[in-house]
């Protein structure tokens, strides 16, 4: 790997990546009712543009490792990010619904490497003792874009119109492409010729899963079609194990699974967000279906855990150190699995102004867990295996972002048909109960964790 000189800048490039992705797979949920009234269609056809999107991600976010290797990370990542703005500029002027489907796979063909590749460069760039403070920098405005984007969504459409949620990506993009050409540096490693049957086998499968999880939370799908589109995903990804053991230079080298570390954090990932994915969602759905609140004041609430996600990123390096991964982990995840349940504690009577508090102890605790189980999945990873590593991390990430919003979907159908609360408070409340409980049950995995592990990471001496 190639020497070069690290711009305090390019931490901010990473930043914008996040911020953008993030922002995006979130502000269009409050605008769908808008966007489909003035494309005369029905609001439950628009759930296939979310749909087009995420699986366009979860097909090419395993290519994005061997482009950048291949044809220089500055490279690709310019490209990705002109491929986005390009794609928003698309969206915002389409006419049809069919037309803003296409525009949205264009857009998803530019995220799905903007985040990958841009982590990757940070890998390269930065020593261990510095990574924790620097993906903990990143990770923050992908926090903040994720709860401010329905808000923003709501908003922009009620002050202007729907075509402005893509229209404020463009200028973003511009700013990621000038920041790309003066501080990105254009890292290239050897690469052999393209896995084609590997990203068929994992790249299909992946989608075939993320389907199946939009199938489980939409509430027009049945169980069949979960089943059977979730089963034959699984098959494909068992069927690119066996492969990838017996041919030289897979998609994805799965022996990065037997470093431990990564292990763990891409399964507690994997398994928290089945818990936290869901509370963006629910929380606005409780407080307009349950509380009957118009969707920009159930939006707005959300400010306050952006707000205390940004304060608490300054925590995170003194509190690893002081505590380890370890030990940290496992008592972050109780608390956060706890202050998920006291979401089922109001009833109609209660101000809204109780739920500021755990809004803000919410924010500071997921903000701690995120920057906590990202680095340490990145822990232990060499020049050698990090794009495979870092794919791997981008594609569990993308998997238990859609999981956690399905999860979340079932649970609360399950209590609605089974009929055992006549109030559909009741019914969010045992929601966001079994929410806190699968939080506080990825505990677990953590535990598997050694109290030295990541201090190289987070700079203590050993």
């Amino acid at each position: 790997m190639q020497e070069v000189k690290i711009s305090k800048w390019l931490p901010w490039v990473g930043a914008i990546a996040m911020f953008m992705q993030s922002l995006d797979g979130t502000i269009l949920n409050t605008a769908l009712p808008s966007i489909a009234n003035k494309l005369h269609r029905s609001p439950l056809e628009m759930h296939s543009i979310i749909i087009a999107y995420t699986l366009t991600l979860a097909l090419l976010i395993p290519l994005s490792g061997w482009l950048s290797d291949k044809f220089g990370s500055r490279n690709i990542f310019i490209m990705a990010v002109a491929i986005f703005t390009l794609g928003s500029l698309a969206c915002a002027l389409s006419k049809t619904l069919e037309l803003l489907i296409i525009t949205r796979i264009i857009q998803a063909i530019g995220g799905s490497m903007m985040v990958p590749v841009s982590r990757l460069i940070l890998l390269y760039t930065y020593p261990k003792n510095q990574l924790l403070k620097v993906i903990n920098f990143v990770t923050m405005p992908g926090l903040i874009g994720s709860v401010i984007g329905p808000t923003l969504g709501g908003w922009l459409v009620q002050v202007a119109s729907w075509h402005w949620i893509f229209l404020i990506n463009i200028p973003i993009g511009f700013m990621g492409i000038f920041l790309s050409l003066k501080v990105v540096p254009n890292y290239k490693r050897e690469k052999g010729k393209f896995d084609f049957i590997g990203l068929f086998l994992f790249g299909l499968g992946l989608v075939l899963l993320s389907l199946s999880l939009e199938f489980g939370g939409d509430q027009t799908s049945n169980l069949w079609e979960f089943l059977i589109t979730f089963l034959l995903g699984f098959f494909l990804l068992v069927i690119y194990v066996i492969y990838s053991k017996h041919t030289y230079s897979p998609l994805i080298n799965l022996n990065i699974f037997k470093i431990r570390t990564l292990r763990i954090g891409i399964i507690g990932n994997l398994a928290t967000r089945l818990g936290v994915g869901g509370v963006p969602l629910m929380l606005p759905l409780m407080l307009q279906v349950g509380y009957g609140k118009k969707p920009f004041i159930a939006g707005i609430m959300l400010i306050f855990s952006a707000i205390t996600t940004v304060i608490a990123k300054s925590w995170v390096v003194p509190l690893v150190k002081y505590f380890g991964y370890r030990k940290l982990l496992i008592i972050n995840t109780l608390l956060l699995g706890f202050i998920i349940s006291l979401f089922a504690l109001p009833n109609k009577n209660t101000p809204l102004v109780y739920f500021i508090p755990i809004l803000i102890l919410y924010g500071a605790i997921n903000s701690i867990q995120m920057a906590s189980m990202n680095s340490i999945s990145l822990a232990d990873l060499t020049l050698k295996n990090a794009s495979h590593g870092n794919t791997m991390l981008s594609v569990t990430q993308q998997l238990s972002i859609s999981f956690g919003i399905s999860v979340s979907s079932m649970i609360l159908r399950g209590f609605d048909a089974s009929k055992i609360f006549k109030d559909v408070i009741f019914t969010f409340k045992a929601t966001f109960i079994v929410l806190g409980l699968i939080t506080i049950l990825s505990t677990f995995i953590f535990r598997r964790l050694k109290s030295g592990d990541g201090k190289e990471m987070s700079g203590v001496n050993q």
